[in-house]
């Protein structure tokens, strides 16, 4: 069950992107006042649903999901800070600041046991929940699951990227920067690379609109900590694994079946895992925006069971 918070924004909601009840968080991070986006739609027992951390995240990413799933749940879907609609002030946005935010507003606005559906690299920061306040955790999925940002990925070297990651924080050449790196023409190369199957979906309408939710004002400082690896949530496969294997609440898995090679490995390492229960779906990196309905049939029943 969700709490209805008193002190939500009454004469500035922001506007529906689900079909449900958009609502405001406000939370503190080390002095300064953050408020979040979060949205909420249907009833039953509560999921909360966790997009992918990238340079265009944004709970809307969820819609089909989100829609696939409300029939038997109550579902919730946010922005995560720095993201979407939710404050993005120019922070040292990093795993400190996500771990705790998800742990504060779980807590917040649930007051039973959740079930977290996390996409991409929303999945250490599930896992980082279910590890440090399990109660609060009733059942974990993670969607073609990630833990490493993409300069990481691609080998750089940690020096390197921290001082990218510097770089586009600076006013003029770093606002430069990301404003090259998030123009149309470049999302939608990085879209057909390794986020979307289908490239027929990524019409001048999608991609526009994508163009937009990067430059809104302080747009630019979460993703650069992202795609740097500044929001890796943990330092090793071998962590992530473990996590999982110490973990009471069940847990399953959505392998993407035409991910890129890396990410496709550490999918398979999790799936393998005895405790974990695995599924395939076509997809990559962006599994749960492109096929989101097909992944709600997938993992309806795996979550009906938390019904009590």
């Amino acid at each position: 069950m969700i709490r209805t918070l008193a002190r939500n924004h009454a004469l500035s909601l922001p506007q529906s992107q689900l079909g449900g009840t958009a609502q405001t968080y406000d939370w503190q991070w080390q002095g300064h006042s953050l408020t979040v986006t979060y949205e909420t739609m249907g009833e039953g027992e509560p999921v909360l649903l966790l997009p992918a951390f990238s340079t265009v995240s944004n709970r809307a990413e969820l819609q089909d999901l989100a829609a696939g799933l409300v029939s038997q749940f109550q579902v919730t879907a946010l922005d995560w800070p720095g993201f979407g609609e939710s404050d993005r002030r120019p922070l040292n946005y990093g795993p400190a600041l996500y771990a705790q935010f998800l742990q504060d507003f779980v807590a917040t606005i649930f007051e039973t046991p959740v079930a977290v559906v996390a996409a991409g690299h929303a999945a250490g920061y599930a896992l980082n929940l279910a590890t440090h306040r399990p109660t609060t955790c009733a059942k974990l999925v993670l969607v073609a699951p990630t833990w490493r940002g993409p300069l990481a990925v691609m080998g750089v070297p940690p020096t390197v990227r921290s001082g990218v990651k510097e770089l586009v924080r600076t006013p003029i050449l770093g606002q430069f920067l990301y404003g090259l790196n998030t123009q149309p023409g470049f999302l939608k190369w990085m879209y057909r690379r390794h986020v979307f199957v289908d490239e027929q979906r990524l019409t001048p309408d999608y991609i526009q609109q994508r163009h937009e939710s990067t430059q809104k004002p302080g747009a630019r400082y979460a993703p650069a900590a992202f795609v740097t690896g500044g929001l890796d949530p943990v330092p090793s496969r071998e962590a992530f694994l473990q996590g999982l294997e110490s973990l009471a609440c069940p847990v399953m898995v959505v392998l993407a079946e035409q991910a890129p090679p890396a990410s496709k490995a550490e999918m398979a390492a999790i799936a393998v895992l005895p405790k974990v229960q695995s599924t395939r779906l076509p997809g990559t990196l962006g599994q749960a925006e492109e096929y989101g309905d097909a992944v709600a049939e997938k993992i309806r029943p795996f979550l009906a069971s938390v019904a009590r």
